[in-house]
């Protein structure tokens, strides 16, 4: 029997690519693609996917709500976020939540066949910046007196990013930036990004 694929993806070109990526793959089957969760949900008992590859960033319902609902209706399908975010939070959320694998949207299409296959047979398949990053948390210093945004932010600083980058990629102001900067400057005792840094480093709070 071939694997039974779901897509949620409202990147329309990303989500014709993805499925005639699969359904040009041997042992592979596309059964639905949706545009939001909420089509997809109404759908799950009809379609009876496998394998879900869910985009986090969707109209009105959100991914990581998605993912939730899905192990509540159908706890057999397995879930595979594909996505552009990086950041800790979504991540943990979209785990936390049911996902069993996080792919970023850069991966070449062959990763993508090879982490359907490779769930299925029990693996928990994930792009190696990702994995890292879950490796890194484990190693955290989970007593850190920052809150996981201004942790987010610290690492981001301690990357050499500026505050307008660091702004655009966590979808805020940069006042807030600066707002968070003041804080973790307040709760680490330090005066500048530098000592910031080292001390966090120091006690593994990043």
């Amino acid at each position: 029997m071939p694997i039974r694929l779901s897509l949620v993806e409202d990147d329309h070109l990303l989500r014709e690519a993805f499925t005639d990526l699969l359904n040009n793959t041997e042992d592979f089957l596309v059964v639905s693609s949706y545009s939001n969760c909420e089509d997809y949900l109404r759908n799950l008992g009809t379609d009876r996917p496998d394998v879900v590859l869910m985009d986090l960033e969707l109209p009105r319902m959100g991914g990581v709500e998605g993912i939730e609902r899905t192990k509540k209706l159908r706890p057999q399908t397995q879930l595979i976020v594909v996505t552009v975010y990086e950041n800790d939070e979504l991540v943990f959320k979209a785990l936390c939540a049911g996902a069993g694998g996080y792919l970023t949207k850069n991966m070449p299409p062959s990763r993508l066949i090879e982490a359907i296959r490779e769930i299925r047979q029990g693996g928990a398949p994930m792009s190696t910046n990702i994995a890292r990053m879950v490796v890194a948390s484990f190693q955290k210093n989970h007593h850190s007196p920052l809150t996981a945004r201004e942790t987010e932010v610290l690492e981001r600083i301690a990357q050499g990013k500026s505050y307008t980058t660091i702004a655009d990629e966590l979808f805020v102001d940069k006042e807030t930036i600066r707002t968070h900067i003041k804080n973790i400057y307040w709760k680490l005792e330090v005066h500048s990004k530098a000592e910031a840094i080292e001390k966090a480093r120091k006690e593994r709070f990043i």
